[in-house]
């Protein structure tokens, strides 16, 4: 199973979630909800970047996942 990576940003105020290699990073789509898809130079979205993103700091944000087969 690949990591899934997180990042927050509290300056820039968004979360980054990577579920494929950051270096493969080849364009950016807004979805038009301050949400944006990072894709691979095939077009497969490899992660997400939430703007605008924020928590209340005394609370932890639970993260779930789910995988289909393919």
């Amino acid at each position: 199973m690949e990591k899934v990576k997180m990042f927050y940003d509290r300056t820039g105020n968004t979360l980054t979630v990577w579920f494929g290699d950051p270096a493969q990073e080849h364009i950016c789509e807004e979805t038009g909800d301050e949400t944006i898809l990072i894709k691979d130079s095939n077009g497969t979205v490899i992660g997400f970047e939430k703007l605008n993103f924020s928590r209340n700091h005394d609370q932890n944000v639970d993260v779930a996942f789910e995988t289909i087969s393919a």
